[in-house]
């Protein structure tokens, strides 16, 4: 069984991360893997955590991560850049495809 591999939409349009939008993602993220840690550390309490709690922190987590995959794609838009093959165009519409699909 063969499996064709499609280009993602972010790779299509890309332009590596800048120093700072790396470093800024990283920061983000591993406050997301704090908050997931904490949330672990209630739920395996012998004493269960109060439920609301942990939904809260839940989606503090998940809108935290969401966050992150919005400047994600934020950057890619700001560091695109059309080489000479490429029209203004083109790299409009693929943007426009990477917003469909993953927004």
């Amino acid at each position: 069984m063969t499996s064709e591999h499609t280009p993602s939409p972010v790779s299509e349009i890309s332009g590596a991360l800048q120093a700072t939008q790396r470093k800024d993602l990283l920061h983000r993220l591993a406050r997301v893997e704090g908050q997931i840690r904490g949330i672990q550390k209630l739920i395996a309490q012998e004493q269960p955590a109060d439920q609301e709690l942990v939904a809260q922190q839940m989606l503090a987590a998940r809108k935290a991560l969401d966050k992150s995959y919005a400047l994600l794609l934020s950057y890619a838009v700001q560091n695109a850049s059309p080489d000479d093959a490429d029209s203004w165009q083109q790299q409009q519409q693929r943007i426009a495809r990477l917003l469909e699909k993953f927004v």
